[in-house]
């Protein structure tokens, strides 16, 4: 299994679109082949940074999301709201 972890900062305006992008999304992005759940975590000092934390049951099943249409649809909408360029790392249990 894999975790995949995703930092994104946003324009402060545009938080409570993102939050309810999210939402709408977080169901359809956890039944994707391959996910075994995605949360979302907020920064307690900066709220206008979140984290998305998802797990995947190999790499192969991120890439077939990486390149879905939910992925591409969700994505092109919330970069858009990006104060800086995202970073995404993905991580195994040690």
């Amino acid at each position: 299994m894999i975790i995949r972890i995703v930092k994104m900062n946003f324009q402060a305006d545009k938080t409570e679109y993102f939050l309810r992008t999210f939402r709408q999304k977080q169901s359809l992005i956890a039944s994707f082949d391959g996910c075994n759940g995605v949360e979302l975590l907020r920064d307690i000092h900066n709220p206008n940074t979140f984290f998305t934390y998802s797990r995947w049951n190999s790499p192969e099943n991120l890439d077939a999301y990486r390149q879905s249409a939910l992925f591409k649809e969700t994505w092109s909408t919330v970069k858009l709201w990006f104060s800086c360029k995202a970073e995404a790392w993905s991580v195994e249990e040690a």
